[in-house]
């Protein structure tokens, strides 16, 4: 997904979702990709099953479930999962630009700068020409929104 290959991705994540239809964190990774992909009424249908399913391991599917919300633009709904992903997982990049930028969709300036700071305690030469440039998030409309609501919420 890195590589920004979506179909493959997707294709890849079909296959392991049909090996353990059961799994939470299969699903909700498929999800993640799908969102990724400009697939939002997927992804979220996936994000469903996957809250439905037990997770082999503790809250570690939450994030892909927390972004795919975002990227679906369904921001209240990112909130939960994504603050007990970090709960349990508090150095991983990704949650926190997630929230940042959710923060900053939702009018929430104060978080925002609060997810930013931890952005940039994580990597102190984050560069949101960089994310933009790696982000893999197909839809230029929905990147673009990600970017203007990282730079509100104080990174650059």
């Amino acid at each position: 997904m890195a590589q920004k290959q979506y179909e493959p991705a997707i294709a890849e994540m079909e296959r392991a979702v049909a090996l353990d239809p059961h799994d939470a964190g299969v699903n909700a990774v498929q999800a993640e990709i799908l969102s990724r992909a400009g697939k939002a009424k997927e992804a979220v249908r996936m994000v469903e099953q996957a809250l439905r399913l037990k997770p082999s391991a503790p809250d570690a599917h939450l994030a892909s479930v927390g972004i795919a919300y975002a990227l679906a633009g369904q921001y209240e709904e990112t909130l939960a999962p994504l603050k007990q992903f970090l709960a349990r997982y508090p150095n991983i990049l990704s949650p926190h630009l997630t929230l940042a930028a959710v923060y900053s969709e939702l009018g929430r300036d104060a978080e925002a700068q609060a997810e930013a700071a931890e952005v940039l305690r994580l990597n102190p030469k984050f560069s949101l020409e960089v994310h933009k440039e790696r982000a893999p998030i197909k839809d230029s409309t929905v990147l673009e929104r990600h970017i203007t609501a990282l730079r509100k919420a104080g990174l650059k």
